[in-house]
């Protein structure tokens, strides 16, 4: 595996759940720094790691959402090639943001597989529809 840099979005409320974040995190292998920005609430973690291992450690004390997946170090472009190349520059950045797009849908389908009881849809039954439902009477 490479490198990843994931952004996550915690639901914390003090600094002492802050601490407990950050130790149930720093407990998987392969992490290499963990920072959190307590004005967001939003975990980082770099390091060779998968995301849904670092959610599946952190919901079991939080409401986690991942942000962003990237790689951990942006590549930084040189000024002075600005006028020389600009369409392939925006035929490169196209690109890339197509396939962190395609690597974000992966990794989400692969969390919908996860943790397939985890639904955004609510069915609510009435007692019409369900003949047997319990009715005190």
């Amino acid at each position: 595996m490479e490198m990843k840099k994931v952004v996550l979005k915690l639901d914390l409320h003090d600094d002492k759940a802050k601490q407990k974040a950050m130790k149930t995190v720093s407990t998987l292998s392969g992490i290499n720094s963990i920072a959190m920005d307590m004005k967001d609430k939003k975990l980082t973690v770099v390091g060779d790691v998968d995301p849904v291992d670092i959610v599946g450690k952190l919901r079991k004390g939080w409401h986690t959402e991942i942000l962003t997946v990237g790689p951990a170090k942006e590549e930084k472009k040189d000024e002075g090639k600005k006028d020389e190349g600009k369409k392939d520059d925006k035929k490169d950045d196209d690109k890339k943001k197509q396939d962190t797009d395609k690597q974000i849908k992966e990794l989400v389908e692969a969390y919908k597989a996860y943790n397939p009881h985890h639904t955004k849809f609510y069915y609510v039954q009435s007692i019409e529809e369900n003949p047997n439902a319990c009715v005190i009477c």
